[in-house]
Formats: C-alpha cells, sequence, structure tokens
C-alpha cells in the first residue's frame, strides 16, 4: 500500500471556491480563472502517490503550488476538492480530532525557517511535540537525546538557538520531527536558507538518516540539483499541475513536454547517473577452478590482456592479467596469488561524478560490486559515452 496517495487535489482561493473549481473541470486556464472570478487556483488537481521509505520530491518556480501542496497534505491549508490518503484513510474526511491524532502520530513537518523557540534549550526544542503529546519528562527526553545524536548535535543539548549555526538550528528542526517517531516526514524547503556548503551537509545528512531510518519524505524545493540528488521520485509543478512525474533519469531522458525540457536543460548529467546506467558485463570471466592456461585461453579468444576472476558464486576475487596467468602456469603458482586486488570498485548507485577522477588515473576499468558480487564493469569510454550520449536500456546491466 502507497503511504500517501493524492487524487485530484485542488485548491481555490477567493471568494467562491465552488465556481472557480468548476470552471477548472470545464477546462478554464489558471490565468482566465484569475481574470474572470479574481480568485486564484493554487493547486489544480494534483494526483500522485508517495510509497513508505521512498523520498519522493515536488519541485517547481516560485508560484508553481508546491508549497501550497504540502500544507494540504496535513491540512494546513484545507482543500477545495479531492483525497488526501495517509495509510489508506482520507485525511480530508477526518474530524478534528481524527486529524490531530494522525498529525501527532504519523507526519511530523520540517520548515524552511527553522521554528525553533529562542527561550528553548535544543534538548527541550526537540522534545517540544512529545511534551506537546502529553508523554512524561524521562521518556520525552531520552527520545529527544536519540534524535539530537541521530542528526550529529550530541553535546548541543544545553545550547540555545541563538548559539547555533543556521545549518545547527536546521539539524534541530530535523532532530525535532523525528523524536516524534512519525512515519512521514514533510519537508518544507527545509534547506533554501542555509548557505550552499552548509545545505549540501544538510543533503547529505539527511540522505545518510534516510538509509539507516527509512522514513517516508516528501520534500519541496525549488532546486533542481536538490531534487535530482536526494529524490528518488521527482515530480515537477507549474501553475499548480504537476506536469511530470518520474526518477531523475525518466525526467532526463525523456522531458514530457517544452517547459520540463528547458527545465533540465543544462543539468550536469554525472550528477544524475549512477554506476549501473553505464557499466557493461565483462566480455569473459574466469574462476580459481578453471586455473590459469584455461584463463590464458579465455583471454585469447576474447583478444584480451585481462580477465576478471570470480568464485563459484559470481563474488568478485580480482583481476588476472595475461602475463602473470602465464607465470603461473609456467612457474606453477597458484592464480590467487598473482591476483590484482587493487582494482577500484563501485557500488551500483555511485554517481558518475565519484568515478570521472578514478576513471581518469586508472588504467584497469572499475569494478561494479553488490553484496561481493561482481556485477558489471566501467571503462573511461562507458563514462564519456553515458555522459554524452546517455545509455539504450538494452544496454545497461541491472542486478
Amino acid at each position: 500500500m502507497n503511504k500517501i496517495e493524492v487524487n485530484h487535489l485542488t485548491k481555490i482561493f477567493g471568494a467562491h471556491p465552488k465556481q472557480g473549481l468548476k470552471s477548472l473541470k470545464n477546462g478554464e486556464q489558471k490565468a482566465d480563472i484569475l481574470k474572470k472570478t479574481g480568485m486564484t487556483v493554487g493547486v489544480n488537481q494534483a494526483s500522485f502517490s508517495v510509497e513508505a521509505g521512498e523520498i519522493f520530491v515536488i519541485m517547481g518556480l516560485s508560484g508553481s503550488g508546491k508549497s501550497t501542496l504540502i500544507r494540504l497534505v496535513n491540512r494546513l491549508i484545507e482543500p477545495t476538492d479531492g483525497e488526501i490518503l495517509i495509510d489508506g484513510e482520507d485525511i480530508t474526511k477526518m474530524d478534528k480530532n481524527k486529524l490531530i491524532e494522525t498529525r501527532r502520530k504519523k507526519l511530523a513537518m520540517v520548515f524552511q525557517q527553522f521554528g525553533l523557540l529562542p527561550h528553548r534549550t535544543v534538548l527541550t526544542n526537540v522534545a517540544y511535540g512529545l511534551e506537546i503529546q502529553g508523554v512524561d519528562k524521562a521518556e520525552r527526553e531520552e527520545k529527544a537525546l536519540k534524535s539530537i545524536e541521530d542528526v550529529g548535535l550530541k553535546g548541543y543539548e544545553a545550547s540555545y538557538p541563538n548559539q547555533l549555526s543556521g545549518g545547527m538550528q536546521q539539524r534541530v528542526g530535523l532532530a525535532r520531527a523525528l523524536a516524534n517517531d512519525s512515519d512521514i516526514l514533510l519537508m518544507d524547503e527545509a534547506f533554501s536558507a542555509l548557505d550552499p556548503l552548509i545545505r549540501k551537509e544538510m543533503q547529505d545528512e539527511l540522505l545518510h538518516l534516510q538509509n539507516r531510518l527509512g522514513k517516508t519524505i516528501l520534500f519541496i524545493t525549488h532546486d533542481l540539483d536538490e531534487a535530482l540528488k536526494l529524490g528518488d521520485r521527482i515530480a515537477i509543478m507549474k501553475d499548480g499541475q504537476i506536469v511530470q512525474v518520474g526518477t531523475a533519469e525518466e525526467i532526463l531522458e525523456n522531458p514530457a513536454n517544452e517547459y520540463v525540457s528547458n527545465f533540465v536543460k543544462d543539468v550536469d548529467r554525472s550528477k544524475v547517473l549512477e554506476a549501473s546506467h553505464v557499466m557493461k558485463k565483462p566480455e569473459v570471466l574466469t574462476t580459481y577452478k578453471d586455473g590459469p592456461r584455461v584463463a590464458v585461453r579465455k583471454m585469447e579468444e576474447a583478444g584480451a590482456s585481462s580477465i576478471f576472476v570470480v568464485d563459484k558464486e559470481k563474488n568478485f576475487q580480482g583481476l588476472l592479467t595475461i602475463d602473470d596467468a602465464i607465470r603461473a602456469y609456467k612457474e606453477t603458482i597458484p592464480m590467487e596469488d598473482v591476483l590484482i586486488d587493487t582494482v577500484h570498485s563501485a557500488s551500483p548507485t555511485t554517481p558518475l561524478n565519484d568515478l570521472i577522477g578514478i576513471a581518469a588515473e586508472t588504467k584497469y576499468p572499475i569494478v561494479v560490486i553488490e553484496d561481493g558480487k561482481l556485477l558489471g564493469i566501467i571503462s573511461r569510454v562507458s563514462i564519456l559515452s553515458g555522459l554524452v550520449l546517455g545509455k539504450e536500456k538494452d544496454e545497461v546491466v541491472t542486478a
């Protein structure tokens, strides 16, 4: 089941929203409705779903409706029409008490402007949500301390917000959201107010936390690089509408329209493409069981000067050059004693940007390994062709 499911969600600001809704459903555009009625279409029949444990990024320019949308999801703003299902329950139909309970147990929000209470310490700021819920002091402080440690602020429990940098204050805001132990984090331009270097650190911190905690995150941003870095999937908004939903690669390779195409045309592909997108299957492999003589024959048949060695379960063992294989055969040396085991490796999700420098310096292909198993190899040519031309899906090796 999807953690969040949004169906035809609409928000119209003005005196007669139902009239505006009728105009929308008749096909009238946002600008026409504003001109004719004075009402503003904030969100226009948006539909999307977010899977459990996914980082789903909604991005768009100022005025696109993204911040309105996230506030509709927890009903900080009341929707005009549509459904918002949280774990299958429609939050738009909840009464006040049920809505409060759902917000406390399932939804936590992190804002751009930190929202810290200046007279409270880091500890009591982080514990504030639990305090409101009536959790006893010992339990809430225990949970708050754990969240503070999770975001890297251990030792700052007694500090006040004005004693912290902007990045540290945002970590406090994130810790407060984590302390509530909500399944879903709603993050509205959470890092936009930070300096570029601190912003990058917070993005890395969020990904690190997500790997450990597996939260469902709805993240709002106007920054395309941030969206591409963080999002498992991305929704692009324009004039209150969602114009495309997809992975970073899907959006880059197949933009839905001219607006999306213009949006992504200057993206640095090396920050988006991963090792799995450009790796290829090795032409030949050998095992210890084959021995050096068989390894030499395989290299001769393939016209290769080296060969990758795996065990019977395809766990990577090392690289064998033809010179070392011949020496091992002639001198009866165990093949494992002449293997090169210092070959550079990457995971399938390693960004190409991290591999460009390595590929330029290494004399051997980079091996792509997951759980010890050899999935593919990457040469300098693979990286260049991936950056310039992209890769056809039938050439991409997947796990």
